[in-house]
């Protein structure tokens, strides 16, 4: 269920599309306000996402170390797996978005009769590389329906892409790679079973929508035509808040509604890594431990009671079970009992003498006034 369920989903959505601008004509609101209001979510979802991330504190230096750190000067150090620096970690930041590196280094772990075998896994690292350059460079050539003129990088980038030509219109290697791409990620989750086990409808459902964004858009380029022309000056009315929906073939809204379900879906999902590698602790940061001091911001003033103040309070104890002391201790000597009652009787008469003597004092002034 966790598979056909995702499929029934965007099978679901697509019908949706289909019968809402074949038979029911509504192509202003899959044409305009649906788009509209998928990229309005889109955006405020993306920027609720990165705030949240930015505002996470990471009080400690906690990078992923694979190589050698910097220490002595004789010691070579590895600067992309171990980066001191911010030049190290933007090498290491740029390697690991636009090839995948620690992907390409990942290793395979199977039991065998003999023991353990450790082997290469880059079937994953080429397949997860062909799809997402393939989804990029396709995001790019759309940019030639929201601009006018089309930019020169634009029509370079699609002669490059449509560089084997065969037949009419123009076989796009990103067409195929990217549906290569999904597939071979789908079959992965079927096929091997550890992964199998552990993926879950979520997993399924943004693979079968990007395959239904993209089998949507080969079909309305290589099988059913669509007025470009229409496409074109939808899109650009979109761009300048004046679109009108012109476009009737039922299939370019399937795409665009799948598009918007996609855009709507991306940042509340594990599709999210797109902008979430970047607030990576464990790649973003300098392990320069040694050369700075890092002081924990969550770190307060906090009442400290010493091991001397302890000792103070209870070394009489601690030496009656024969505990070693740390400090020198005086037991106060506390004095006799009949000294102290001694002390008390003569302050007692002392007090009694003074009262007696301002009394003969008192009575000798008066006699001498009388």
């Amino acid at each position: 269920m966790k598979i056909i369920g995702p499929f029934i989903a965007v099978c679901v959505l697509a019908c949706i599309a289909w019968l809402g601008t074949g038979p029911l004509s509504l192509y202003t609101l899959f044409g305009i306000i649906i788009p509209y209001l998928a990229f309005a979510a889109f955006i405020v979802g993306f920027i609720i996402r990165i705030v949240n991330w930015g505002r996470s504190a990471v009080p400690f230096r906690i990078p992923t170390t694979a190589g050698q750190e910097k220490s002595l000067p004789w010691i070579k150090q590895n600067k992309l797996d171990n980066p001191s620096s911010k030049a190290g970690v933007f090498g290491r930041m740029a390697l690991e978005v636009l090839l995948f590196r620690s992907l390409f280094r990942n290793a395979s772990t199977e039991k065998t009769e003999d023991g353990i075998a450790i082997g290469s896994a880059k079937w994953l690292w080429l397949g997860a590389l062909i799809f997402h350059w393939s989804m990029l460079i396709i995001v790019l050539r759309h940019f030639r329906l929201f601009l006018d003129p089309i930019p020169a990088w634009i029509s370079a980038l699609e002669g490059i892409d449509g560089m084997f030509q065969i037949g009419l219109p123009v076989i796009y290697l990103t067409d195929l790679g990217i549906v290569a791409g999904l597939t071979f990620l789908f079959l992965r989750r079927v096929v091997v079973p550890r992964i199998r086990y552990i993926s879950q409808a979520i997993d399924y459902f943004p693979l079968f929508l990007l395959l239904g964004i993209a089998c949507a858009g080969i079909i309305m380029r290589y099988f059913t035509k669509v007025d470009m022309s229409a496409v074109k000056e939808l899109c650009l009315g979109l761009v300048s808040f004046q679109p009108v929906a012109n476009v009737t073939e039922p299939i370019f809204y399937v795409h665009v509604f799948l598009v918007c379900c996609l855009l709507v879906y991306f940042p509340w999902s594990k599709l999210m890594h797109a902008g979430g590698v970047f607030f990576s602790p464990t790649r973003n940061m300098a392990n320069n431990s040694r050369a700075v001091r890092h002081v924990n911001p969550w770190n307060y003033e906090v009442k400290k009671h010493t091991y001397e103040e302890y000792e103070n309070e209870n070394w009489e104890k601690m030496k009656a079970l024969g505990l070693p002391l740390d400090f020198e201790h005086v037991k106060e000597e506390e004095p006799p009992a009949e000294a102290e009652g001694a002390k008390a009787d003569a302050a007692e008469g002392a007090n009694a003498g003074a009262a007696e003597g301002a009394a003969a004092e008192a009575a000798t002034t008066q006699d001498s006034e009388g």
